[in-house]
């Protein structure tokens, strides 16, 4: 692999060769002792610059763990930073919004899929599997499809049905597991172990970790000023991979230092939050972010450690603030986003309040998935729109 010096556990800092192990360190039962991919940093340095135009995530090729060509591609990455002037006002902070909606298959999980599925494809692997809560099913069976390799995608049985359809409109075979992400998880990665299917779930594949970090480049290329970056947390893998992306591009000379990274969960999805900052709730609840609805997250401690490094914090929001900030990013930006998205926004609002952040700062929030994952729950917020039913007679049209 191009520059990768060694993987590393995150638990006992054990380190393996490139190609010791496929998943986790084999120190830890099931899918504990995720593994950090290391580079050769001092190569790196002198073998890549920062692109002018950023079309996909392949512009940061040589920064990635693949063995070159052939690479699976459907156009992820290279994402809008959008200003937000009305949304900014509401808020009473300046906030600009990195559009992941239009990534090939509607979220931010399309660039670990991008790379995972091309490492299963040059390693002559034929099925890949995942445990999700939709948004990485969707992803990993449509970057499967491109490649021309089978997928077996485990979610929890009360999926929104939107999410439950993507997958399977690529080919994918969905297996509705009863329970919540960590027993698709465990059922998932049981199977994929017996059965030789590659597992890409986040946690497991080291792989799938290292794609999502190109967020991170793109961020620190185009939000060099930023002051913080809002990112919602369910598995925290997202976050925790787009702080290290972030970072490295500072280490290797392409940015000039990093902004502070807020990390919003919801209520009734807590975990990560709730070890950040030691305020422990007690576990149980739900949320209407089913994105980010995760109980027991496998990269809590990644996101713990991404959000101490780069001197952030944390917060949590409830439903009903959720929801709100839906409508708003609607109705201010016209970006329908994902309630899971939506969060961020919220989460702002939330940190401005307690003086996490300053009113005097720039804040970039990661949009990471469309709102057409969710229109069930979309309708919700859109519960103080106006509709009016009018016959064919246009002198029935009420004035507004």
């Amino acid at each position: 692999m191009t520059h990768v010096e060694a993987l590393t556990c995150g638990v006992c800092g054990r380190e393996f060769s490139p190609g010791e192990v496929t998943y986790t360190c084999p120190a830890h039962d099931g899918v504990g002792g995720s593994l950090d991919v290391r580079y050769e940093y001092d190569a790196l340095a002198g073998a890549f610059d920062v692109p002018g135009t950023v079309e996909d995530l392949w512009a940061f090729a040589p920064l990635l763990p693949v063995d070159g060509e052939p690479v699976v591609s459907l156009g992820a990455g290279g994402t809008p930073l959008l200003d937000a002037p009305a949304l900014s006002a509401d808020l009473g902070v300046s906030v600009r919004v990195k559009d992941e909606t239009g990534n090939p298959t509607g979220s931010s999980k399309d660039r670990g899929s991008a790379v995972a599925v091309t490492r299963a494809r040059q390693r002559g692997r034929s099925v890949v599997s995942c445990a999700s809560t939709g948004n990485a099913a969707a992803s990993l069976a449509g970057y499967a499809a491109r490649a021309g390799l089978d997928c077996r995608i485990f979610v929890p049985a009360d999926l929104p049905e939107a999410k439950a359809v993507q997958p399977r409109v690529y080919g994918a075979d969905v297996l509705a597991v009863e329970g919540d992400y960590e027993d698709a998880s465990r059922v998932c990665h049981a199977t994929a172990t017996e059965r030789g299917w590659y597992d890409c779930s986040a946690g497991v594949n080291p792989y799938m970790f290292e794609g999502k970090r190109t967020l991170g480049f793109e961020l620190a290329r185009d939000a060099a000023d930023a002051d913080w970056v809002a990112m919602a947390m369910g598995n925290g893998c997202s976050l925790a991979a787009t702080w290290k992306g972030m970072a490295e591009s500072d280490r290797l000379g392409l940015s000039d230092g990093t902004a502070r990274f807020l990390g919003v969960q919801a209520e009734g999805a807590s975990a990560i939050h709730d070890r950040f900052t030691d305020e422990w709730g007690d576990g149980a609840g739900e949320t209407a972010a089913d994105s980010i609805d995760v109980a027991a997250p496998h990269s809590a401690k990644r996101a713990c450690c991404a959000l101490a490094d780069s001197g952030g914090d944390a917060v949590l929001v409830d439903d009903d603030a959720i929801l709100r900030a839906q409508r708003r990013l609607g109705e201010h930006e016209g970006l329908f986003v994902e309630p899971a998205s939506a969060a961020t926004v919220a989460g702002v609002e939330r940190a401005l309040a307690a003086g996490v952040i300053d009113p005097a700062d720039e804040v970039v929030v990661v949009a990471t998935g469309t709102g057409l994952k969710d229109t069930r729950t979309a309708g919700r917020a859109a519960e103080g729109g106006r509709r009016v039913d009018v016959d064919s007679d246009p002198d029935t049209v009420p004035e507004f």
